[in-house]
């Protein structure tokens, strides 16, 4: 990676007086993004269901189905 300074060239920075300061009514010059802002992260959390509950979930909706399944072939019969 390579170091970029956050400072203003003030050779190239328009509106700027000596000594970096703004005049009245001018904007002040926008601040750059530095490559190596923040921590660096070394954990990553798995993303996604885990099989445990996503098991469970299944099974509940198999039960709930097999219910109605029953319930509607008694009301038949």
């Amino acid at each position: 990676m390579t170091y970029v300074s956050p400072d203003p060239e003030p050779e190239r920075t328009t509106g700027l007086e000596p000594g970096g300061g703004v005049p009245p009514g001018e904007t002040p010059p926008a601040e750059s993004s530095m490559p190596e802002a923040g921590p660096r992260e070394t954990h990553n959390p798995a993303k996604g269901w885990a099989k445990a509950p996503l098991t469970l979930i299944l099974g509940l909706v198999v039960l709930v189905a097999a219910f109605f399944l029953v319930y509607a072939l008694v009301l038949i019969f």
